[in-house]
């Protein structure tokens, strides 16, 4: 970059500054959320109640319509695929149930209730 005079007057050279900032930042957070983390084993779930990793079929109390949601950490979350975090409202609702419960949930539309029907254990 020195090809394009004065770095401190190249818009290029601190561009890519920011970026490496940026990088650093970011292998910093991912090396504390995998220093902080731990492994569960699926093998030593009950499937009793709902944890994380667990999957968990609902049916809406008002609507009888069913949805599958996996409780996963935050990292694996798409809830296109049915994948929800553990820190999300309605895994929040439903971790530590069990198979006939009830939750509630607050949602952008309002609060919903769902019964919960079975609970599976995920695949590792």
């Amino acid at each position: 970059m020195r090809e394009h005079g004065d770095l401190s007057e190249n818009a290029e050279y601190h561009a890519a500054r920011d970026r490496q900032s940026f990088i650093e930042g970011r292998v910093a957070e991912l090396e504390d959320v995998i220093s902080r983390s731990e492994v569960i084993d699926p093998t030593k779930l009950s499937g009793e109640t709902v944890t994380f990793g667990t999957s968990v079929m609902v049916a809406d109390e008002e609507t009888d319509q069913e949805s599958e949601y996996a409780i996963v950490g935050p990292y694996e979350a798409d809830l296109s695929r049915g994948l929800i975090s553990t820190s999300s409202p309605i895994a929040k609702a439903l971790i530590g149930k069990r198979v006939g419960d009830s939750v509630e949930v607050r949602t952008p539309g309002g609060i919903k209730s769902y019964e919960i029907e079975k609970i599976k254990v995920l695949k590792a």
